[in-house]
Formats: C-alpha cells, structure tokens, sequence
C-alpha cells in the first residue's frame, strides 16, 4: 500500500501542490495597460470617441464605431474616421452630421413660457413676480437667456450653461426672434413694408426681416407676426409704436431653433435632444464666425 502511494504521489509532490506552488512562482506578474489606446499627449481625462457618443445617447457603442467609420462624426469641426480618436468631454465639441452633441450631462436647458407680470430676472428688489418661482423645481441653479419685459409673455430659455448663454444673449450673434402682437388700428401692407425697409428709432435705424399680419383685423386691433434679430430692448413695441401701431400684447413664440409650440402659460419643460443640438449647433456656429 505504501509503495502505492508513492507512485500516485511521488516524493516532493504532496498532492501536487508544491508543483503548482513551484509553477506559479516561475509565472512573471502580468500588469494590463488599460489605456493602451492612449497615444503620446493624450490626457487622461479623455475618452474614447464611440464610448462618448454612446454615453450622449447618440446610438449604441457599435452603431457610434459606425458613423465614426462613415465620416458622419467631426471634434473640434474636423471630421474623424479612425476608431481609437479619443476626446475631452468637458472641452471638445463633437457633432454627427453636422448637429452638435451635448457632452456635458451636467449642464440643464429648460424652455419657460413665460406669463406676463413676472420680471426676467431671479430676484426683484421691488417685490415683483421673477423667475425663481419657475426654477425651485430643478437642482441646477438656473438662469435666464436674454430677457422678456415684464408685460411681454412668451418663450424664454433658461440654463445653467453659462457659455452658451452669453453667446445667445448678446446682440452682436443676432439670434432670429419671432413675436406675435396685438396693435392698435389696422396694418396695411404699406406699413409691413416700412418696417422691412427700415425705421428710424432714438437708438439708430432698425428694420425687421419679416412681418406679417395673422388673421383679420377685429375691433379695431390687429395682430401681426414680427421676426427680426436685434436684441435691443422693447425693440417690437417701439417699432410698432413708431409706425403709429401701439402694442396692446406681445407674445415670443420663437428663440432661434426654439418654437414655444403647446407648452402652456406658466409652464417649463425640459428641450428635447434635436432641441439641445440645434441649439448648441447654432451657439458653436456664432462662436466659430467670432474668431473668424
């Protein structure tokens, strides 16, 4: 019996554990390099471009290598192919197809339709009615774009995305505006197109880029539809007030890409994802046109 043991355990084995203890001691430590895609000045903060994409919910990772491939997708306003490009979430600006992507989860952009009677700002030092009231609900500590006198109603943006909102907010970026207003008297095509050709204000000469009248005079008012860019302020109703118009209410129903649609008074809604990219697209553009 004891010569049997040591055939199936021979002297030195002990059931084989000290071989495997031998075997594993001869095995060098293997260390993964998980960021062997990483190049020479890449920063370890970035990502890989498809894992980012998929992260915006632009598609899944393998749909995402796809368009990368296809050369549907450009950082910084260069088109990228190769699948190993890795990018900077916080700074870099990727687009599919030309439609920027928002990469940063943590900035917020909200659609207000805002009642007449509140101010456009976040405190009041006359006790009024402001924005605070629409914002309480939200964690991120919002802020206005632009500004909607107290009497006008209508869609205002607001977001704590503070870079984007200096570059809409300021009048040399020319956001498209369009307002529906209700005027004392009957608009003629005449007067249209004196507001087209352009009027003389106190501020300088100001013209609209479209105007037309919504419906059939009634009661001796009329409602017409202006666009224009400027930002200056109350700028409809001194237009309208010039060409012997008074303004009698004023409604913003569109901010650039944004349309206020059904969102009713008083109420916020979060904007959709072809929202958020048409209006970072727009931001991007103005800011590429400025260092130009």
């Amino acid at each position: 019996m004891s010569a049997d043991r040591d055939r199936r355990a021979p002297a030195g084995r002990a059931d084989g554990r000290a071989d495997r203890r031998a075997d594993r001691d001869l095995v060098p430590d293997v260390v993964i390099d998980w960021s062997s895609n990483m190049r020479d000045g890449d920063s370890p903060t970035s990502e890989r471009l498809q894992k980012v994409l998929a992260a915006a919910g632009v598609a899944s990772r393998r749909v995402c290598e796809n368009l990368i491939v296809a050369g549907r997708v450009s950082v910084n306003g260069v088109i990228v192919t190769e699948l190993g490009t890795r990018v900077e979430p916080a700074t870099d600006h990727v687009a599919v197809d030309g439609v920027a992507i928002q990469l940063d989860t943590t900035k917020r952009y909200v659609m207000l339709n805002k009642p007449t009677g509140v101010v456009s700002t976040m405190s009041d030092e006359n006790g009024r009615r402001d924005l605070t009231e629409f914002t309480a609900d939200y964690d991120e500590r919002l802020y206005n774009v632009g500004r909607l006198d107290a009497e006008t109603s209508g869609l205002l943006l607001l977001t704590n995305d503070g870079e984007l909102a200096n570059v809409l907010a300021h009048p040399r970026y020319g956001v498209e505006k369009t307002y529906i207003a209700q005027v004392e008297g009957t608009l003629t095509p005449a007067t249209l197109q004196r507001l087209k050709t352009g009027i003389e204000l106190d501020d300088g000469p100001i013209a609209v880029d479209r105007s037309k009248i919504v419906g059939a005079p009634s009661k001796g008012r009329t409602m017409v539809e202006v666009t224009l860019h400027s930002g200056r302020n109350r700028i409809v109703r001194r237009m309208l007030a010039a060409v012997g118009h008074p303004v009698t209410a004023l409604v913003r129903r569109s901010f650039g890409p944004l349309h206020l649609g059904t969102l009713p008074l008083g109420r916020t809604r979060e904007l959709t994802d072809a929202e958020r990219g048409a209006l970072l697209t727009l931001a991007r553009a103005a800011q590429q046109e400025e260092k130009r």
